[in-house]
């Protein structure tokens, strides 16, 4: 044993010199895969399991005394671990279609479910063990090295964390049955308080929009007018990517209902659709960026390739959209669209 943990702390110290940002590739990956995918949610966070955990964990063994992780190395899929919030339960079944169509789902895992079936309350949240493909562009140095995502809502991260604390943190000795009590009372009222959240969130999303005119577009009136213009066709983006996305169409001259409604046309949208082959069925947000970039070409990157949180990567990625593009309208023996100039 004491050879297995030695060789495998060489492995993962040299594993953690080679990859010093590791987390925050996997952070920047994730989010982005959910941004460009519509999918609203709290927070992304990733971290690499520490020496010490890694090592109790290759130290665990099963009731009958043989090790629960003979090749730790290989047998741990939680090196790197990445945590997705959302605000309510109805995003987790989306969230996890994108992550499941991007990467090679190993093992999926509701935990919700298990505690119901058990007939009780208490850890919700879903965990997947996933694997890097070969073609993800965002984590190629990764490509076929598995990991751990869990998705859960807010109220069950919060109710998780607390009961981490409390429960595992207190060292030795049995917990007061009070506070147990309490904790299952607790994770009642979190699961009646996210059903709330859903019949809300489809109060929201079935609520009619107030019919618009030919008026100037803002960033509080975009996801009203995208619901009016291209329906539920397409999934709504987190909230704070609309007022990015404002700005784009002003770079480009769109300021109106009705040259917004121009771009969404339906014949640019199966083009983008068919030629940029989507792993997931884009945002709003992610559509429009790459209808723009369909419309006007080279010059949508020189205007608005700095813009972004990532926007060190942003002219790259177009271009490398923009070459999809121009390749299917080649392949189809069509022309390339006439680059418009801003507002046209």
């Amino acid at each position: 044993m004491s050879k297995t943990i030695s060789l495998l702390g060489s492995r993962y110290h040299e594993w953690v010199r080679e990859h010093p940002a590791a987390a925050e590739q996997f952070t920047a990956a994730i989010e982005d895969l959910l941004n460009d995918a519509g999918i609203t949610f709290d927070s992304v966070t990733a971290r690499v399991k520490t020496w010490p955990s890694l090592k109790a964990k290759a130290r665990k063994r099963r009731e009958d005394g043989s090790l629960s992780y003979p090749e730790p190395w290989t047998d741990i899929h939680d090196l790197v671990g990445v945590r997705v919030t959302v605000f309510h339960s109805t995003e987790i079944p989306v969230a996890l279609a994108a992550l499941g169509e991007a990467f090679t789902v190993l093992r999926s895992v509701d935990k919700a479910a298990e505690t119901r079936i058990a007939g009780g309350f208490g850890y919700g949240s879903h965990h997947l063990v996933v694997q890097v493909v070969e073609d993800d562009e965002d984590l190629a140095e990764y490509a076929g090295m598995s990991f751990e995502i869990q998705v859960r809502t807010v109220l069950q991260h919060a109710w998780a964390e607390f009961e981490h604390d409390v429960r595992y943190k207190r060292g030795d000795g049995p917990l007061d049955p009070q506070v147990d009590r309490a904790f299952t009372l607790a994770a009642g009222l979190i699961e009646l308080a996210d059903q709330q959240f859903d019949q809300i969130a489809a109060l929201k999303q079935h609520k009619s929009e107030a019919e618009a005119d030919d008026v100037p577009i803002s960033t509080e009136t975009l996801p009203g007018i995208l619901a009016m213009l291209i329906g539920t066709r397409f999934p709504r983006s987190r909230s704070e990517t609309y007022r990015w996305l404002d700005e784009l169409l002003e770079l480009e001259g769109i300021t109106t209902v009705g040259q917004l409604g121009e771009l969404l046309n339906d014949a640019d949208i199966e083009t983008v659709m068919a030629a940029i082959r989507y792993r997931f069925n884009p945002g709003q947000v992610r559509l429009i960026d790459d209808l723009l970039l369909y419309n006007f070409g080279e010059t949508h990157i020189e205007r608005t390739g700095a813009t972004g949180t990532r926007s060190e990567q942003r002219p790259r990625r177009l271009r490398a959209r923009l070459k999809l593009l121009r390749a299917f309208d080649a392949e189809a023996g069509r022309k390339e669209p006439p680059t418009r100039s801003a507002g046209e």
